[in-house]
């Protein structure tokens, strides 16, 4: 018997249903159901292994029942005879947990940087790291964390370096954009409303944690966005990132706001480099820009490590003198290379 013969059969012609899926609902119950018609989907070799019940597995990806399911509903049984799905869907290839290491399942895969923007009498300095870390794994040293926007606007590099690249690359479009219909450049605060706009249409969708500075008419400016939409206005200094704690204990101590430019300079090298030190997530180099009222300039780019022998010419050279007495006294161990250890 047809589905149609049984529908009529059913209602004999009579009554008014909204939609012919629920006329068919109406007729045999829910036709998406376990006994029915399933999801298509490529299941795990676990989720085989865990059936009771023997499948076969399509060469179209779709899995059928090898043994007959007996049913009292006589419409049921017409639909299992076209095709028997199993549709309770398995975690899948894709799970998460495939793609945990199952001798360490310890391991997550957190991010970390370090970046901070202060405003003081002459401008705007903006400091970042270059450490692009998942967890203990060091991606590389050398990410350049700040975002040319426009020779007046900057931002930062927080959370996700896909995230943060994709959507400050499309800001700088659209305030070149909005410089070519209006004539004048984008303000701060209007540029940092756009991207915050686009955090909200994808809210707590993508990892963001941003800053966007920039000179306008109203003077120096300094704006946080972040993927929940928030957006903040500051007048002293933001911070963001794992080793921001850090960086804000230096900052804290050495802020005023009638610091000189080589003092606002040596302020933000000097609060990056001490989270660098203390937090494992940051580290490689050290980016300054100053942005002013003319623009920003890209003041240095210091290697961590120059840096600790800077700040810590004691230590450093304590250091270095004992690695120079093993390198004179030519020590080896059992393979022939020089050896690792202090006597």
């Amino acid at each position: 018997m047809s589905l149609n013969n049984i529908i009529k059969k059913k209602y004999n012609k009579r009554g008014r249903l909204a939609s012919s899926n629920q006329v068919a609902d109406e007729a045999l119950g829910t036709t998406y159901n376990n006994e029915t018609l399933g999801q298509f989907y490529l299941p795990s070799k676990d989720y085989l292994y865990q059936q009771s019940e023997q499948h076969t597995l399509l060469e179209s990806g779709w899995i059928i029942d090898s043994t007959e399911k007996k049913s009292n509903n006589h419409g049921i049984d017409e639909l299992t005879q076209l095709n028997t799905m199993t549709c309770k869907a398995p975690n899948g290839d894709y799970d998460e947990s495939n793609f945990v290491d199952k001798n360490n399942p310890a391991i997550k895969y957190h991010h970390g940087t370090t970046t901070l923007g202060f405003k003081f009498k002459g401008g705007v300095i903006i400091a970042v790291d270059s450490r692009a870390s998942m967890g203990s794994y060091i991606g590389s040293g050398t990410v350049k964390k700040i975002i040319e926007i426009n020779p007046y606007l900057l931002g930062t590099m927080a959370g996700g370096a896909a995230d943060c690249q994709f959507w400050e690359r499309n800001l700088a479009m659209q305030c070149r954009l909005y410089e070519l219909r209006n004539g004048e450049r984008i303000s701060v605060a209007a540029a940092s409303k756009i991207i915050c706009n686009w955090m909200y249409q994808y809210k707590n969708r993508f990892s963001v944690g941003s800053m966007i500075a920039g000179y306008d008419k109203e003077g120096p400016q300094l704006f946080y966005v972040d993927s929940g939409a928030m957006r903040l206005n500051s007048n002293y200094c933001f911070s963001v990132g794992s080793g921001s704690t850090y960086a804000y204990g230096v900052l804290d101590a050495g802020w005023k706001w009638d610091l000189t430019d080589d003092e606002a300079i040596k302020l933000g090298r000097k609060s990056i480099y001490h989270a660098t030190h203390r937090d494992a997530y940051s580290g490689g180099y050290v980016n300054v820009y100053h942005i002013k009222q003319d623009g920003w300039v890209n003041i240095s780019h210091d290697d961590c490590f120059q840096l600790y022998q800077q700040y810590y010419p004691k230590k450093s050279k304590a250091i270095n003198d004992i690695n120079d007495e093993r390198k004179e006294d030519g020590d080896e161990d059992d393979d022939g290379d020089k050896t690792m250890s202090s006597k």
